[in-house]
């Protein structure tokens, strides 16, 4: 597995943790919301910011569909 991956997987693990869901039903989101490629193509972005600052960009993906930067 290549690290943008890993990180991905990660990051979707967090995001479910902190969000208080399941990592199946975030992803499921995702989808719907049709951010998922975005999210994974932003791993130099996220991987370099605290995860909090993932959190906050991804939430901004969802309500907006925009990227906080």
């Amino acid at each position: 597995m290549n690290e943008k991956f890993l990180f991905f997987t990660y990051l979707l693990e967090k995001y479910a943790t902190y969000k208080g869901k399941k990592t199946k039903d975030v992803l499921k989101e995702w989808d719907e919301k049709a951010i998922t490629k975005e999210i994974y193509e932003n791993y130099f972005q996220y991987h370099q910011e605290r995860i909090e600052n993932a959190y906050e960009d991804i939430d901004s993906l969802m309500k907006t569909g925009k990227h906080l930067w």
